[in-house]
């Protein structure tokens, strides 16, 4: 295990730092523990926030699911730590000139410190209104097309839209300073490509390089990369994988499941075959940091120059700490 961890420069030839921040669960805590942890993360000197934007939790376990646009609005009072929605789906609960406004909205309030991570989404939120939930195919045009119409509404002027699944008539947003970047998720080839070629930057979970490798090669060059893993901090690694079996045993689903699933009932169907050993594989568990060094390290070598780390379960503040002395001094 390397004592500090570098990225190469994706240009010149010097080093840069890997950012680590920290990824903020709406789908586990309150909006009152959300601000509290968002505080504590600051404080231990992670240098950015990741917050997830979900209608339902995965399970019910989990037990919350806040409105991410309300949380951002309070985040930007309590710290002021850049912050990225992991992801916001813009294409069939939200239309997407309302999350143009949402966004142009936070990127003000958190003075140019606001990323929009967009993201072609999940049934489990999506599919509330009634609305079929369409092919990867074509969420992916729809999500493509959705990018088209926020920034042409961050422009300022009026917009006339009519495309193929968005129409806007007479739309101006006023409430806009410096437009956010707009970065895209993307875990297969073909979005880890639609990221690169509409983009401002790449958002994963997955530590493989040729998803990066996609991205770059596909228009997103230098553009930055984030990351994100999870973690169940605990007094052993057992108790850790314990915690995780108990909140967040949907992150062992194998395939395209989470994707088309649609309610927290159907994850706790499907969780049933995964089994506890998974969450070791899944998780950082434990507070060894020799275990988190070699998970960030994992995504430095991956090619991403940002990772956020969520803590499952009742422990953030054992995270925070183990953090602030073992491991943010090592990566840097």
């Amino acid at each position: 295990m390397t004592v500090g961890i570098a990225l190469p420069a994706h240009l010149g030839g010097e080093e840069d730092q890997m950012r680590i921040g920290y990824f903020l669960s709406s789908e586990e805590f309150s909006p009152a523990e959300l601000l509290d942890q968002a505080r504590g993360a600051e404080r231990a000197g992670f240098e950015a926030l990741w917050i997830s934007d979900h209608y339902h939790p995965w399970n019910d376990a989990q037990g919350q699911s806040s409105f991410v646009w309300s949380m951002l609005g309070a985040l930007s009072q309590v710290c002021r730590l850049p912050v990225t929605t992991a992801v916001t789906c813009p294409t069939i609960r939200l239309h997407p000139a309302i999350v143009a406004q949402a966004a142009a909205t936070s990127a003000v309030l958190h003075e140019g410190r606001f990323i929009l991570g967009v993201g072609s989404g999940e049934a489990l939120n999506e599919h509330i209104l009634g609305d079929a939930w369409p092919p990867a195919e074509v969420r992916l045009e729809m999500l493509e097309e959705a990018v088209e119409v926020m920034r042409k509404l961050w422009t300022g002027r009026f917009v006339n839209h009519r495309g193929r699944h968005y129409t806007v008539e007479q739309a101006r947003i006023y409430t806009l300073e410096t437009p956010p970047p707009i970065y895209v998720s993307g875990f297969g080839r073909k979005s880890a490509a639609l990221a690169g070629r509409i983009g401002d930057g790449y958002l994963c979970t997955i530590p493989d390089p040729d998803l990066v490798q996609r991205f770059r090669g596909s228009g997103g060059g230098s553009k930055p990369c984030q990351a994100g893993f999870k973690a169940a901090f605990a007094d052993s690694a057992d108790e850790g994988a314990r915690i995780a079996y108990e909140r967040w045993p949907n992150e062992g689903i194998p395939g395209e499941l989470s994707q088309v699933l649609p309610s927290p009932r159907h994850f706790e169907q499907a969780s049933q075959l995964v089994g506890p050993e998974t969450m070791k594989e899944v998780f950082v568990c434990g507070n060894d940091p020799t275990a988190h060094l070699a998970m960030i390290e994992k995504y430095a070598r991956a090619g991403f120059d940002e990772v956020y780390v969520a803590n499952i379960g009742p422990n953030h503040q054992g995270l925070f700490d183990l953090y602030a002395r073992d491991v943010l001094p090592r990566v840097r």
